[in-house]
């Protein structure tokens, strides 16, 4: 694949605020004008997710959904279930209990992923 059609995509989400599908993003760049496939949006993703710059997870219904990382450490997230709100948080906890589960069951190079989810403070119902 090109570079400039993977360009294309890390702009196209450079632009957004939340995570987006891959259909989502091959939607915008076409009616942005681009000629871009689908195949290769989600092969652009795929390569920017391998390298680290691109957020992935998984929804409630099992759609993958994609965000340019904030940071280039290893992070978690906190994702309103409402409105998509992402916040980048880190988890010292997670990483040594993940190192001493692996560790306790004789793995190695172990990796994990953690999404939190719940309501934001925007849209929380206020309390009655």
């Amino acid at each position: 694949m090109t570079t400039a059609r993977r360009d294309a995509v890390r702009q196209a989400l450079a632009r957004c605020d939340g995570f987006r599908s891959a259909q989502d993003l091959y939607a915008d760049l076409r009616s942005d004008g681009s000629k871009i496939g689908l195949t290769t949006v989600y092969r652009a993703l795929q390569a920017l997710s391998d390298s680290g710059e691109v957020d992935v997870l998984r929804t409630d219904e099992g759609e993958a959904v994609y965000r340019a990382c904030q940071t280039v450490q290893h992070h978690h997230h906190l994702v309103c279930r409402d409105c998509g709100k992402t916040v980048e948080v880190e988890g010292p906890a997670v990483e040594s209990w993940a190192d001493t589960i692996g560790a306790e069951h004789g793995f190695v190079d172990v990796t994990h992923t953690v999404e939190v989810f719940g309501t934001c403070g925007g849209c929380a119902k206020p309390s009655a």
